[in-house]
């Protein structure tokens, strides 16, 4: 019903430092009004946690409610353009967009039934979705 959108935070045509991405929602059941994450969302949940890469050139990435898979924020040398690449079974992927199908469960745990990821895959240039069992 509602979507969160994780956009670049840019200063000056790069990413800010301290906050390199801005997540937020887009509240379609609410007339499609943007609202900001609450404390927990972004402690928790769906909040980004970023570490500048060693050769300053992007970010590490992570959502708060799952450290286990990186993300990573890095300039396109083809579009000069920043892009988020993942890997997903052994493909660097330029993401476009994340489901998660959540299936029951509760507030604090739950139950992930699937993540699917939509993106470029960045050596062929083909749109890929990929499903990641949780």
């Amino acid at each position: 019903k509602n979507t969160i959108v994780c956009d670049v935070n840019l200063v000056n045509g790069a990413p800010d430092k301290t906050s390199p991405v801005h997540v937020f929602w887009i509240r379609y059941a609410e007339n499609g009004q943007r609202a900001e994450l609450t404390y927990i969302q972004r402690t928790f949940a769906y909040g980004i946690q970023s570490t500048a890469l060693p050769n300053g050139d992007g970010y590490e990435m992570h959502f708060a409610g799952s450290k286990s898979h990186s993300f990573y924020l890095v300039k396109s040398p083809a579009s000069d353009k920043y892009n988020v690449y993942t890997t997903v079974n052994a493909r660097k992927i330029i993401l476009r967009s994340i489901f998660i199908k959540i299936n029951g469960g509760s507030f604090w745990v739950p139950k992930v039934e699937y993540v699917e990821i939509k993106g470029i895959d960045a050596s062929s240039g083909r749109e890929t979705t990929d499903r990641l069992k949780i």
